[in-house]
């Protein structure tokens, strides 16, 4: 079934593509989803027969379709085939499912949009390019729908192609990616070098290179060995595709896309893409200490960075970008401390709160007729009952109150991160006090976005700008001015399954210490590493066959006995402080902008930190001079064009020379050739003579 869970959505976006248009909106609002809810049936089938099936050799439950062999040239093999395993299993769940939901909203959402039948293409291809990515059973193969959903990404960011501002956003997230994208293809070609494979799975004799990769010693730290050199460059593009400093800054300006695409692939798939590729590859990440601190260090600053920023953003889907960037920021920071689990389970939970968080601000924004600055609204609970109970219950998850999905997850990083050994010694509990303090931010912002949006006074009637761009007058497509309204059944539908999935998606992980088994986790431990996987005792492990794997929590024997025996004391005392943060955020948004809704925030926070403005100033103005002053003008004008003009110049030179011999008079040419055979008869004559 693995090949048409993928190829459900792209057989969708070709009929959307040449009927769309002739047939009608009616058509691509059924079409469109319909392929999606195919794709999710099939994943779901997948996915219950991966559980009940018993696991191989190594202690893996795995499925693989090899379709062909795409490329074979000496040693390098890559075939067209799909992997389904554990991590990938969780991955389709939740890209199909939260998919189809924001696939439903979009058609209510869209309804009246001149590009309807464009707008479900990009987001079926979309769909069959990240399936394409995460059930790919080698690099390359992961690589097309790495690129795949960058190209769509790129089409949906920029799909108002009326408005600059979505146009330049397009062109700045696909330039942007491409920089992460060249650190992903060397790192892709060095692990070809080192372990003449790219696959995940053994092909023939050759064993997968993440299985070679247990065998070999972890590298020291501080040492820039063949392992950390493919870890951070694995890391690179895990920047570009997840956001992450340096490479963060296309992911809010993307929001000038359609709002179902900020919640399909800015919330809850295709960021989520850098976490899954570092987590497939943590069997080599982990053999480099040096890579994990750098992915710590760098998530940790991310989530603090962005959290800061969303403080003083105004526009309602700004403000959710930054946090976005902030979450993903958790999630590198959960697998640079060697909790990978706990990173993906971060992924699964925020796809659910943020993907209802996202279509919320857009039931609230198609309510307020296109309106998107939360100063400019106020008031909303009472004309958007639902949405606004909706994103009550995405606003306490993200803020991780107790019991809800974003809690479990959220305090499973932070303890990971406190008592983590697989970086310096004290780092992890410096990284914790980062990573607790973005959470009180977190519950800040987020208040500060629903105390603006939905209590207090009224403050909107007095017009609203065009947002939305469409081709016609969006206020006539969305039900035409006046007071807010609520949304249609088929918008608020999904925001209520999502908000069901924010409140119990996080019960498949409760911890031991809350009294739960940790499904999640055990589910997940034998295709990931875990900290202190470079261990000798890896290699005994690795060697004492699946039994071992099955029952050995971590790779080493001092990871394993802190897992074992650590102060739950402790934990209880972090548990508490964590939730009592997010609780004394809330209460600081509250006391603040209830008060105050206009409070005026840092203009150093309002501008970003200026960070556009400096790579504006440090990159993109400098190469565009250099490009205009000297590879323009110099390079091409006057060597490459100079040249080729300089020959053409010499030869006609030349021509207009030879011209001259063509009189047009047979005395002339008779006399040059008496001249020519009196040449020709005297060299012979010499050469008789001497």
């Amino acid at each position: 079934m693995l090949k048409w869970i993928t190829l459900a959505p792209l057989i969708g976006a070709i009929l959307n593509a040449f009927l769309g248009k002739r047939l009608g909106e009616k058509f691509v609002r059924i079409n469109a989803p319909f392929w999606i809810a195919v794709s999710a049936v099939l994943a779901f089938l997948s996915f219950n027969e991966l559980i009940h099936r018993p696991a191989d050799a190594d202690g893996v439950r795995r499925v693989t379709e090899h379709f062909f062999t795409w490329i074979s040239v000496g040693e390098f093999r890559a075939d067209f085939a799909y992997l389904l395993d554990p991590l990938s299993g969780i991955y389709i769940l939740f890209i199909t499912g939260v998919g189809l939901l924001i696939h439903i909203y979009a058609t209510g959402y869209m309804h009246g949009d001149p590009g309807y039948y464009r707008f479900f293409t990009y987001l079926n291809l979309f769909m069959f390019m990240m399936l394409t990515l995460v059930l790919a059973d080698n690099l390359l193969l992961l690589f097309v729908g790495w690129e795949g959903v960058g190209l769509c990404s790129y089409l949906l960011i920029g799909y108002y192609i009326r408005k600059k501002e979505a146009g330049d956003a397009a062109k700045k997230a696909f330039v942007v990616n491409r920089i992460g994208d060249f650190g992903y293809m060397i790192g892709m070609f060095l692990i070809f070098v080192t372990f003449k494979t790219i696959s995940f799975v053994p092909k023939g004799d050759v064993a997968s290179f993440l299985e070679q990769a247990k065998s070999i010693p972890v590298e020291a730290f501080g040492v820039f060995g063949v392992m950390t050199g493919i870890s951070l460059l694995l890391f690179v593009g895990a920047t570009g595709k997840s956001a992450q400093i340096p490479l963060f800054v296309w992911l809010p300006d993307a929001m000038a896309g359609p709002t179902p695409v900020s919640a399909l692939i800015h919330a809850a798939t295709m960021v989520t893409a850098g976490v899954y590729l570092t987590a497939r590859c943590s069997w080599v990440v982990v053999k480099s200490p040096t890579a994990l601190m750098v992915i710590a260090v760098i998530g940790a600053a991310t989530a603090i960075f962005a959290a800061t920023i969303g403080l003083a953003q105004n526009d309602i889907k700004k403000v959710l970008a930054y946090s976005t960037v902030s979450q993903l920021g958790y999630m590198f920071l959960a697998c640079g401390v060697g909790a990978f689990i706990a990173g993906i389970f971060h992924v699964m939970t925020h796809a659910f709160f943020k993907a209802l968080l996202f279509l919320g601000s857009g039931s609230v924004i198609h309510g307020m007729h296109e309106e998107q600055d939360i100063r400019k609204m106020g008031g909303l609970k009472k004309y958007m009952p639902v949405t606004f109970a909706t994103m009550f219950v995405g606003w306490l998850a993200i803020s991780g109150v107790p019991l809800l999905a974003g809690f479990f997850s959220k305090d499973e990083i932070l303890w990971k991160t406190w008592s983590t050994e697989a970086l310096p010694h004290g780092l992890g509990k410096v990284l914790w006090g980062v990573a607790a303090l973005t959470a009180l931010l977190t519950a800040i912002y987020m208040t500060r976005m629903m105390v603006l949006t939905f209590w207090g006074k009224e403050r909107f009637g007095k017009g609203h700008d065009d947002h939305h761009a469409h081709g016609h007058d969006a206020h006539d497509a969305h039900g035409g001015h006046g007071k807010p309204h609520e949304s249609p059944w088929v918008m608020t539908l999904p925001l209520i399954i999502l908000a069901v999935l924010s409140i119990g998606g996080g019960y498949v992980g409760v911890p031991a210490i809350l009294g739960g088994a940790n499904h999640f986790e055990h589910f997940l431990e034998p295709v990931i590493a875990h900290v202190g996987g470079g261990h000798a005792a890896t290699e005994s492990h690795a060697a004492a066959g699946s039994e071992a794997t099955r029952t050995e929590s971590t790779a080493s024997p001092a990871p394993a006995k802190a897992e074992e025996h650590h102060d739950t004391g402790t934990e209880w005392a972090l548990m508490i402080l964590s939730v009592a943060l997010g609780l004394v955020g809330i209460g600081i948004g509250f006391a603040v902008f209830s008060r105050k809704p206009m409070t005026h925030m840092p203009s150093l926070l309002e501008n970003k930190y200026y960070v556009d403005e400096l790579y504006d100033a440090s990159v993109v103005e400098p190469l565009e001079h250099t490009s205009r002053s000297f590879l323009w003008k110099v390079v091409d004008v006057k060597l490459i064009d100079g040249f080729v003009n300089g020959v053409a110049k010499v030869f006609g030179g030349l021509a207009g020379v030879l011209r001259y011999t063509q009189t047009g008079f047979a005395r002339g040419y008779a006399a040059v050739i008496l001249i020519g055979a009196i040449v020709v008869i005297g060299y012979f004559g010499y050469i008789a003579l001497k």
